[in-house]
């Protein structure tokens, strides 16, 4: 048996061992996978999808999984996060993340329990373990299982298997949340997540994507694939997408040589952190 079909069949036996999920949903390509696998193991009615809209979400990314949960016939249930509340995450520690998941899946925890679920899973990848996850913390210590961790998936395996399975989000771009714009320290407010939000609309309408815009007080920095800088630059509307990045709110706009990368951000940590 090829090894994709032996990891499928492995996750389909973790799942399969829950009886039945509270899935933390954010429309990815890793929880669209787990929601696919659950729904045709488990079925329709021992499966809750849940997906938190927050300011450190872009509403595009909420609209995406309603539709997508809409098409798979999944049970869909929206709340609302309160991160800005939480002043263990506005003050934006490098481990931020863990206050964000504690929170989050603490909630759903009571919802699986109000609503009678034999567990809650999410959908972090085995590649995850290899990058700076502090939210991963969290979820082992509330119990939370990762199917795909579990099932020893990667990133690039999920892609794989999506495809395979004719889901829409086999090649979607990670979507980290916009709190991941901000560097370590600086606060986290919701006119800084606005900001990012629309300047990464501007960049995504001009057809460059995956992007990201980092916030660094009064200057966005712009990152796009390496391959994509010589058109950035030879763009002919580059003007006006300069104009519109500092429309949002930036004074300057500044381009990264290095291009995008995911997690640029935790370069500046120390090893041990």
């Amino acid at each position: 048996m090829h090894i994709l079909e032996t990891k499928l069949a492995r996750l389909q036996e973790i799942v399969g061992s829950l009886e039945s999920v509270v899935l933390g949903f954010s429309g990815g390509a890793d929880s669209t996978l787990l929601l696919k696998v659950s729904l045709d193991v488990l079925g329709r009615t021992k499966v809750l999808a849940v997906t938190f809209h927050s300011e450190i979400q872009s509403e595009n990314e909420l609209t995406h999984a309603l539709q997508l949960a809409q098409s798979m016939d999944a049970q869909h249930l929206v709340i609302e996060g309160n991160e800005l509340q939480n002043d263990l995450f506005v003050t934006n520690p490098p481990d931020r993340c863990y206050y964000c998941k504690l929170r989050r899946y603490r909630q759903l925890l009571s919802l699986a329990a109000e609503r009678q679920f034999r567990n809650v899973i999410d959908g972090s990848n085995y590649s995850d373990l290899a990058d700076y996850r502090p939210g991963i913390k969290a979820l082992l210590e509330l119990g939370i299982k990762s199917p795909l961790q579990e099932a020893q998936l990667t990133k690039d395996d999920v892609r794989a298997l999506s495809f395979k399975l004719d889901l829409p989000t086999w090649n979607r771009p990670a979507q980290a949340c916009l709190a991941s714009r901000i560097p370590y320290g600086q606060r986290i407010t919701a006119l800084a997540l606005q900001q990012v939000a629309k300047a990464e609309k501007v960049l995504s309408d001009a057809g460059f994507s995956p992007c990201r815009v980092r916030h660094h007080g009064e200057v966005a920095r712009i990152e796009v694939p390496r391959q994509d800088l010589v058109r950035l630059f030879q763009q002919p509307g580059i003007d006006d997408i300069v104009r519109a990045i500092k429309a949002t709110g930036f004074r300057y706009v500044a381009v990264d040589l290095e291009g995008y990368r995911t997690g640029s951000l935790n370069e500046l940590l120390e090893p041990n952190e």
